[in-house]
């Protein structure tokens, strides 16, 4: 009963992503093993897919920062002709993949991704 609510909760904050940033298409909470743990995606988007690519992303996203000195990783973004993948940590277990119009404004959405992911891991109880 507890990981239903944690996952009802989860989801309800990605839900919130969505509607609080229009050019959210997408968002996803996955393990760093790229298992799904909430997702808001649109009919055609095959999680476990976008589960597994993005633990990836987000681990080669790190190794880079952190063997060419940038320091802590941020965040990870795809930029393609129809729009933008983008990761952020949440925590050390997890991270957020949101699928956003090519539009966005990445100032406003990275903002906004920060603050999910602080709740995201409130919830997780990692932070």
């Amino acid at each position: 009963m507890a990981e239903r609510s944690r996952t009802e909760r989860l989801v309800r904050r990605l839900q919130e992503l969505q509607m609080s940033t229009p050019d959210v298409e997408a968002a996803a909470v996955v393990s760093v093993d790229g298992l799904t743990m909430a997702s808001s995606l649109p009919a055609g988007v095959e999680e476990d897919r976008v589960s597994a690519m993005s633990a990836a992303m987000l681990s080669l996203g790190e190794r880079i920062a952190s063997e060419l000195g940038r320091g802590m990783l941020n965040e990870v973004y795809v930029k393609g002709e129809h729009g933008y993948v983008v990761l952020r940590a949440v925590g050390e277990e997890a991270v957020l993949t949101v699928l956003a119009r090519q539009q966005t404004k990445l100032g406003l959405l990275f903002l906004d991704m920060r603050r999910a992911s602080e709740d995201l891991a409130a919830i997780l109880g990692t932070w």
